[in-house]
């Protein structure tokens, strides 16, 4: 098990509104990794795994939006 503290915390949703990611937690070849992610509306800190949220927009990287979000 590899946990990963990012340097610039990474905006993503989550199924509980956007958040940022804070650090993530490798499980393996064969399983989803965690993520710990701080919240924006409220600051709480929860934790997802990769299948639960989407890196927010960001076009220098070329990740579009949903035209239905």
């Amino acid at each position: 098990m590899n946990i990963f503290e990012l340097k610039n915390p990474i905006s993503c949703v989550t199924p509980l509104g956007n958040a940022y990611i804070w650090y993530v937690k490798s499980n393996g070849f064969l399983e989803n990794d965690e993520v710990t992610c701080i919240l924006t509306e409220s600051g709480q800190v929860r934790h997802f795994t990769t299948d639960q949220i989407k890196i927010w927009h960001n076009e220098t990287y070329g990740i579009k939006k949903d035209k239905h979000e």
